[in-house]
């Protein structure tokens, strides 16, 4: 038992320490973000605008779901003036940057660790070392910007999109009208939740792109090992969402 608590220590902070280097030469590299803009323009384009209807959809019906049950909550206690209100809060401060950061856990991180763990097992990074390429500067940096750039984008959209289907569900089935819904949620909009949900999604952002590219080019073992890459970096990017969500409110709140 000790053994194998020694082993898995030592495997963790080995790759802890592995990560934070990669996470060094990435931004080392970009300083040629200029340089290399049309192909981190790409990779905005398939990491984050191709994610967005995925995206909106969860934001529709995780509104939806909110005013649903904060309805159920507030009967006989809280008037339901207040239910636009609650949905908008409990979004922007939680649902909104957790759902869409779990989607893109799915979507982005395992589909750049699949990319780059068959390039690596079919040699492709060996051959750009071999050419004098930086594999991480043209890999893995402008996947990595791309995603932490685009994720407050889709946060907000996703966001905005959770508030209105919260509307559309009390509208429809509960019978609360849209100045109803909406006038508690001035009196109690707050700049501060809207910074925090943004500093949530830069580093929801930031850690699946970087989990990605990380269990990608660590991949090995053929076919076989690219299937286990995926799984990992969906595993260890929702994990570290729910971890750092938790270490964000507990430090911004």
């Amino acid at each position: 038992m000790t053994d194998w608590i020694i082993s898995q220590s030592t495997k963790f902070f080995t790759n802890f320490g592995r990560v934070t280097v990669l996470l060094g030469r990435i931004l080392l590299n970009l300083r040629f973000v200029y340089a290399d803009r049309k192909n981190i323009l790409i990779q905005s384009v398939l990491l984050g605008y191709n994610s967005l209807p995925m995206v909106l959809l969860i934001g529709i019906f995780t509104g939806a779901v909110s005013a649903w049950q904060a309805n159920y909550q507030f009967e006989g206690y809280i008037p339901i003036k207040f239910l636009g209100s609650a949905v908008y809060k409990a979004v922007i401060i939680e649902l909104g940057p957790v759902m869409t950061g779990l989607v893109i856990a799915g979507r982005v991180s395992a589909s750049i660790a699949a990319e780059l763990g068959s390039m690596r097992i079919t040699e492709q990074v060996d051959a750009l070392e071999s050419l004098a390429i930086d594999p991480i500067r043209f890999l893995a940096m402008p996947r990595f910007l791309a995603t932490t750039m685009m994720m407050p984008v889709m946060v907000t959209l996703a966001s905005f999109i959770a508030v209105m289907g919260g509307f559309g569900v009390a509208h429809i089935f509960l019978g609360v009208t849209s100045s109803l819904y909406f006038t508690e949620i001035p009196r109690h909009f707050l700049v501060y939740d809207i910074f925090v949900c943004l500093i949530k999604a830069l580093y929801f952002g930031a850690i699946t792109s970087l989990m990605g590219c990380y269990i990608g080019l660590s991949t090995e073992g053929g076919a076989e090992g690219v299937g286990k890459a995926t799984i990992e970096a969906f595993v260890w990017s929702s994990l570290l969402i729910l971890f750092g969500d938790y270490i964000l409110a507990t430090i911004f709140f």
